[in-house]
């Protein structure tokens, strides 16, 4: 796996190559990427700030309590709708299997986290607009509970 220091040194020469072929355009193209991250750096802490609230409120034992293995669709409805940030989600549905949550009621936790964007939303309507944001997740959704109903058919 690649780490840090040599995306970053990578980074840093990439683009003292470029200084040297286009001074102009290398410090254009980065007042315009400053210009965008400052943009979105307001959007950014509101959803570290809520990713943090809900890490301390949404337990391992909470979301096992509302999604266990006898939620059957409702746990699943539940499922598609949590907000748990992504770096989570292996580790929580690896622990939820393991204490006896359903694997449709998990599979679609698991899909539906790393798809959809409800704390993401309204940076992503500000970037790709509004009709394409809602589409998207809305699709997200779907395809969610459906690779979850396939799991419930093949291994119910």
């Amino acid at each position: 796996m690649i780490n840090g220091a040599i995306l970053y040194a990578m980074a840093i020469i990439l683009l003292s190559i470029s200084f040297i072929k286009d001074r102009n355009k290398t410090r254009d193209a980065l007042l315009k990427s400053w210009k965008s991250f400052r943009n979105i750096i307001p959007d950014m802490l509101s959803i570290m700030l809520f990713v943090g609230l809900s890490l301390s409120i949404l337990t391992p034992s909470l979301i096992f309590s509302i999604i266990g293995e006898k939620s059957g669709l409702t746990g699943i409805v539940y499922s598609a709708f949590a907000l748990v940030p992504s770096f989570v989600v292996f580790p929580l549905g690896h622990t939820l299997v393991q204490n006896g949550a359903g694997l449709p009621q998990v599979a679609v936790l698991m899909s539906t986290l790393m798809s959809v964007g409800i704390t993401t939303l309204p940076m992503e309507q500000k970037i790709f607009g509004r009709s394409f944001a809602y589409s998207r997740n809305v699709s997200a959704v779907v395809m969610s509970l459906i690779f979850s109903y396939i799991i419930w058919v093949v291994m119910g």
